[in-house]
């Protein structure tokens, strides 16, 4: 569908029934990380359960913060967020594929007070510097002292900013390369999107792409055939936009001579394809 045929709706947040708004919301802003917190009352009773309002926001000092939101259904608050106001730390889990099943099981509304260590058959192991367990099955567990709290609103589908600081990262040395670093495919992360949906990051999802550490030459410097192309996707010009710099004189004429003769546009297309995003600008520029 071209942008002039696109039909968008507008939506006012301050006319929209909150679940629907919500559903809008998670349903557009993802896959979403999930934050599995462990967190302890005052009296020492373990909670566990997931929340997918969360991110990492800072490396110096290394920051996350998740939000515990009340319930959109009656406005209660979440055991978490009780427990944190109580005790100021929390244990962030990833949360990965082999145990995504039993990670659900303690999203259920249990009572306050009743460990969802043992409802979802999860493994307590004792933190270092914070009162809440770590779960054993996690393949990277985040001990977090508490900064602040901060509430955005009242009644259902209020927000709760929990601001974390990372003070402990355990990491299971299996998910690590042979550099030492985390490896996604080891990982096999999941991520929340609206109503059921998962997702899942194996080898057939996952794709790589280069983070232009320098100016490229950007889409407005692109030929207009280019720009105007029935052909090219939005993602091929987009590949065309990154390069770092023009080709030279000599490689546009060998463009032609090589590939010139034929349907310039498809073409370009199979260069592409092949990763030769300078020979398909090449020939685009040969056409000039």
């Amino acid at each position: 569908m071209s942008l002039k045929n696109k039909k968008m709706i507008t939506i006012k947040p301050e006319e929209t029934p909150i679940p629907q708004l919500h559903q809008y919301l998670i349903g557009s802003i993802g896959p979403r990380p999930i934050c599995f917190a462990s967190t302890i009352n005052a009296e020492g009773l373990p909670n566990l359960a997931p929340f997918s309002f969360f991110n990492i926001f800072s490396a110096n000092p290394p920051i996350v913060i998740f939000a515990p939101n009340n319930s959109g259904r009656d406005g209660t608050p979440k055991h978490t967020y009780l427990n944190v106001k109580e005790v100021a730390e929390v244990v962030i889990n990833i949360v990965t594929m082999g145990m995504v099943e039993k990670m659900n099981i303690a999203a259920a509304p249990w009572e306050y007070g009743v460990s969802e260590f043992e409802k979802a058959g999860f493994t307590p192991i004792a933190s270092e510097l914070v009162r809440p367990f770590r779960v054993a099955e996690s393949p990277v567990q985040l001990e977090c002292k508490v900064l602040e709290v901060k509430e955005m609103g009242t009644g259902g589908g209020a927000g709760n900013l929990v601001i974390c600081q990372v003070i402990r990262v355990h990491i299971d040395e299996s998910v690590l390369n042979a550099d030492g670093k985390i490896d996604q495919l080891k990982m096999n992360l999941v991520g929340r999107l609206g109503g059921n949906w998962y997702s899942k990051t194996d080898v057939n999802s996952l794709f790589e792409l280069a983070q232009p550490m320098q100016r490229t030459i950007g889409y407005d410097a692109l030929p207009q055939a280019i720009k105007e192309s029935k052909v090219l996707t939005a993602n091929d010009i987009g590949k065309l936009s990154g390069i770092m710099e023009f080709p030279e004189k000599d490689e546009i004429e060998s463009a032609w001579e090589q590939y010139g003769l034929g349907d310039v546009q498809n073409t370009a297309k199979k260069l592409i394809a092949e990763g030769q995003y300078k020979a398909a600008l090449a020939l685009f520029l040969s056409l000039d």
